[in-house]
């Protein structure tokens, strides 16, 4: 076991120059607005979204069924935390039934910014745009809530994320580097 280095990247959005398309969801989707009720859906929807993924490796508790469901009561839990900004996207099938299958948080971090937490779709259901309409939703949320600058970390190697993000009107502020005890894996730096 070593030092793993993953490559972080900032990236600003600020909607007091940018305008915002509405945050639609293709048919047999829908939005549920945050409520502590669905705080347990939330979990899973995160877990789903990111055991798989290079952030579990990053940030081990996205890997984890318990670990996604305290890094969603340790956010809902702060004085910062923006319920306008957190959306939960369930499937709805013919038979009535639902399936969770992304989810994205919003707090309020120093100096006003409002910080994009996970935003996590969930394998089977990527490629429909949830993804876009998630980050615009938040958006939206976090002007409703009077704060227009709003940011997000992404780890480079996730090029569709970047792209995403990118595509929408964030735009790179600054690189970081996030320090890892585990093996390297595919997109590490070192």
């Amino acid at each position: 076991m070593g030092t793993t280095y993953y490559k972080r990247l900032r990236m600003e959005f600020d909607s007091t120059s940018t305008w915002l398309p509405d945050a639609a969801l293709p048919d047999g989707y829908e939005w549920l607005g945050w409520s502590a009720a669905l705080l347990e859906r939330h979990a899973r929807a995160k877990f789903e979204s990111f055991r798989s993924e290079v952030d579990s490796a990053v940030f081990p508790s996205l890997g984890d069924r318990s670990g996604c469901l305290d890094l969603m009561s340790e956010i809902a839990q702060r004085s910062t935390f923006v319920p306008e900004a957190t959306w939960l996207v369930a499937c709805r099938f013919p038979d009535g039934s639902t399936d969770d299958c992304a989810t994205i948080q919003g707090v309020v971090q120093t100096g006003l910014w409002g910080a994009i937490q996970n935003v996590g779709v969930v394998p089977e259901h990527r490629g429909h745009g949830l993804g876009r309409a998630l980050v615009l939703r938040c958006l939206q949320g976090f002007r409703q809530a009077g704060i227009p600058r709003v940011y997000l970390e992404v780890t480079a190697c996730n090029a569709p994320a970047v792209r995403l993000y990118r595509s929408i009107g964030f735009r790179l502020a600054r690189t970081t580097y996030k320090a890892v005890e585990q093996p390297a894996l595919a997109c590490s730096v070192v």
